[in-house]
């Protein structure tokens, strides 16, 4: 994927890049059949108080009806275009099928106008197939994993994101997510194979402030800019570290820097073959 990067002609595009997306994208008018409103709810809950920070604003987009449930069986798919979705870090396909129906997926990376489609237990393994795990090669690259079969995809699903399927013993597979989390999941679970497309999104530099509010994200305060009041690390005269050992949120949970924050009796533990690596030990993982 290729990345333009703005020659410093103001301050603002000083830092600033872009995803070249009509070097990918093959139009920028998604079927209105597949789309829908969604209103802004801006970060707030039905009482109108704020459950997420840091949301607001932001341009007017429309939902995508992307297809990640996959109860289409042995019926092959012509992908017609590669699509932008507002809502998403990845392009999506927009693919027409033997029998007339058009649906949106999450299009893998490589995928191309034309190409086809399948999802089948004896799918050939390329990419934007579908299969059990029970079914893919050990050391095949999938994205789109179900946890539960026809549970609908919940893994994988972020631009240039992959899992690898390095076991598979017992009736259940055995997974290397994005992550570094080695985690086991029923070997009856579909995926589907290849890495999710626009892998060069991470290196993408917003440049400026505007840019991240039309994105509909509104300004991080630092907690050590804050009062004691307000957060764990404000206070202090002038500019001043944390005081503290180990970094908190705003209410008083270990967040950062390689801390483990995830909860002791949360129900996936039993699956987790190797836990997560954090911190400095990520880096060559």
């Amino acid at each position: 994927m290729s990345i333009r990067n703005y020659k410093a002609r103001t301050k603002s595009t000083r830092h600033m890049s872009v995803v070249r997306y009509r070097d990918y994208l093959t139009t920028d008018t998604p079927l209105k059949s597949l789309t829908k409103g969604k209103k802004n709810r801006a970060g707030r809950n039905s009482a109108g108080r704020i459950t997420t920070r840091h949301q607001g604003g932001g341009h007017k987009k429309r939902v995508r009806i992307v297809d990640f449930i996959f109860d289409k069986k042995n019926i092959p798919g012509r992908v017609e275009h590669i699509e932008y979705d507002p809502f998403r870090s990845g392009f999506i396909a927009r693919v027409v099928y033997k029998d007339g129906e058009r649906r949106y997926i999450l299009a893998p990376q490589s995928l191309k106008v034309d190409d086809t489609v399948i999802s089948s237990e004896t799918a050939p393994i390329t990419p934007g197939n579908r299969l059990p795990l029970r079914n893919i090669p050990v050391g095949t690259f999938i994205y789109n994993i179900e946890i539960h079969a026809n549970g609908g995809a919940k893994f994988g699903r972020s631009a240039g994101n992959y899992a690898e399927l390095v076991a598979l013993d017992a009736g259940y597979a055995q997974l290397k997510l994005p992550s570094t989390e080695i985690r086991k999941v029923v070997d009856t679970a579909w995926a589907s194979i290849g890495e999710v497309s626009n892998p060069s999104h991470h290196l993408v530099e917003l440049g400026k402030a505007g840019r991240s509010r039309r994105m509909g994200i509104r300004p991080t305060v630092r907690g050590t800019a804050m009062n004691p009041v307000d957060h764990p690390h404000g206070g202090g005269e002038g500019r001043q570290g944390r005081g503290l050992r180990r970094a908190k949120s705003m209410w008083g949970k270990p967040t950062g820097k390689g801390q483990k924050s995830r909860t002791p009796k949360k129900y996936s533990n039993p699956f987790i073959v190797s836990r997560r690596k954090v911190g400095k030990k990520r880096k060559g993982a």
